[in-house]
């Protein structure tokens, strides 16, 4: 018995014979979440097409529980796999409750008929994504986001063991994207059905995901835990970010730093700068920033947004060299901001700095 729940074989998958991805080796253990990421068009969608055979492999195979996928029939493979792609199903005359009902098809007799059981399984897993309340609407007639709920139910309500789900996030607002995150999370984790889905929201698969795979050219780049994954010299290259960077610490990207002479230092501290930060970026100003412990939310930042950030190691009292080096650059500006930095022992001489802007008249507190 393999120790993984899912697994791919030599896969390659691509449309009419041509192969677009080859080599590809995905190993996950049940109850864990892998998430593609990558570029519009690198061939997420057709990976996720192939393991639920949507798709024909050019060549390879998946297995579930060591069980050829290839080898199943759709009947069976549907009672192991739900899936819910992006392209929109033909609902007309369907009511929302209609569509969610297909889910139970697979465990139907030949008539297709619904027990009680089936029925209390329907309304369930409407409960569970929050669409009860559009049971009897007609399911052309809801908004993309109401209708990617009603899709995700319809999954639930089949039972699988695995769901398999393309940009699930799309269309919908805030509330809903981590709203139905956390519902496969918890579905995951409590009752050890495997998630595999895309994402374009690298800061959400960054949290949600036990696995991630970039997809990017003829084969996979990079597969690993988030913490493997999630760095500038993978995220960077595989979006092709050249202008703006990628900030490991928010698990987002930052626009492109401003360019030329910086006229502004800002002092900041405990996350007190990175609103200004943000700011200066957007009036299109360069600046300083310090003086910064390494482990500082605003270093983290300032370092994706600011012309030069001047240091100190955690915990440690400010050395001559930093304060000196911070009050060389400052002296260079025409505006000091400071954003309110809390003041200690180890930092006190940043209060120095204040006072030393403040004594030439380029002091601004925010």
């Amino acid at each position: 018995m393999n120790e993984y729940y899912f697994r791919t074989e030599d896969l390659s998958v691509g449309y009419n014979g041509n192969t677009l991805i080859h080599s590809i080796d995905i190993r996950i253990k049940a109850g864990e979440i892998l998430t593609l990421i990558g570029p519009n068009g690198s061939g997420k969608s057709t990976i996720l097409k192939s393991i639920t055979k949507h798709l024909a492999a050019i060549h390879g195979d998946s297995y579930i529980a060591d069980a050829s996928v290839k080898a199943m029939s759709y009947k069976e493979l549907s009672k192991k796999l739900a899936v819910v792609l992006t392209e929109r199903i033909k609902g007309e005359l369907l009511t929302c409750y209609d569509v969610v009902a297909t889910g139970r098809y697979p465990y139907t007799n030949t008539l297709g008929l619904l027990s009680p059981e089936d029925r209390a399984k329907v309304y369930a897993a409407m409960e569970r994504v929050h669409a009860a309340d559009l049971a009897d609407r007609d399911f052309t007639a809801i908004s993309d986001g109401q209708r990617q709920r009603i899709l995700l139910a319809r999954a639930i309500c089949q039972e699988p063991e695995i769901i398999v789900l393309d940009e699930p996030t799309s269309f919908l607002d805030i509330r809903h994207k981590l709203e139905l995150l956390s519902i496969l999370r918890s579905m995951a984790k409590e009752k050890g059905i495997t998630v595999i889905m895309s994402l374009h929201e690298i800061d959400l698969a960054q949290k949600i995901s036990d696995k991630v795979m970039c997809v990017r050219g003829e084969t996979i780049e990079h597969f690993g835990a988030p913490e493997e994954i999630f760095r500038e010299d993978i995220i960077a290259p595989l979006y092709g970010i050249t202008r703006g960077s990628y900030n490991i610490t928010f698990g987002s990207v930052e626009l492109p730093r401003p360019e030329g002479e910086p006229k502004v230092f800002v002092i900041s501290g405990c996350g007190s700068g990175v609103d200004t930060f943000r700011r200066l970026q957007k009036e299109d100003r360069p600046f300083y920033a310090g003086i910064l412990y390494e482990n500082d939310v605003d270093c983290q930042v300032a370092r994706n947004l600011a012309a030069e950030v001047i240091t100190e190691k955690p915990f440690l009292p400010i050395r001559d060299e930093t304060y000196d080096r911070a009050l060389e650059r400052m002296k260079t500006c025409d505006t000091v901001i400071c954003t309110g930095v809390p003041i200690g022992e180890t930092n006190r001489r940043v209060a120095e700095l204040i006072e030393e802007a403040r004594s030439l008249g380029l002091l601004r507190e925010e």
